[in-house]
């Protein structure tokens, strides 16, 4: 009888963010590009940065990746994901194992300008049982990955825009 090998034990990113930070947008977990690129939302059809460009009416996706994260400490949106590290094979959520997750806690009371939280897609908004207790609202936001098909760019940048809004980004 053999073993099943476990898929690889993967590290996530560090999050971008500023003490004046007024949202918080979540992920799950990095995919595989974003991991082979340590960059957030590297894969070129994930629809983040251009939801971003579009409501910042700036074209995030023609600057080198430092300078949109530059972007978004200044515009005061902080990015990361609810899980440190997991197990998976290729890019789904639902392939997810053995997720540790980050100290959201933590990163909240470095952040003391953040107004809400918002957890893009579904496996992220899981979480929502522990950023709800954090003392800010949290939204759920339709998940901007090239896998949520079923949603249009405009529909998701709709739903986007209002969250960011509210937390006066937009």
């Amino acid at each position: 009888m053999s073993a099943v090998a476990l898929p690889p034990r993967l590290l996530g990113l560090s999050p971008i963010v500023t003490p004046h930070a007024r949202l918080l947008v979540l992920g799950s977990f990095p995919g595989v590009a974003s991991l082979a690129a340590q960059q957030y939302y590297a894969h070129p059809r994930n629809h983040f940065w251009p939801i971003l460009s579009a409501l910042w009416d700036v074209d995030l996706l023609a600057l080198a990746y430092d300078e949109r994260t530059e972007q978004v400490r200044r515009r005061g949106l902080a990015v990361w994901d609810v899980y440190a590290a997991c197990r998976r094979e290729g890019s789904l959520d639902s392939a997810i194992e053995d997720a540790q997750p980050n100290d959201l806690a933590g990163l909240v009371a470095r952040t003391p300008s953040l107004r809400a939280i918002a957890h893009n897609g579904g496996e992220s908004a899981r979480a929502m049982r522990v950023t709800r207790t954090l003392g800010v609202p949290v939204w759920r936001l339709p998940s901007t990955s090239p896998a949520n098909a079923s949603w249009s760019f405009e529909r998701k940048l709709a739903a986007w825009r209002e969250a960011f809004a509210a937390c006066g980004l937009a």
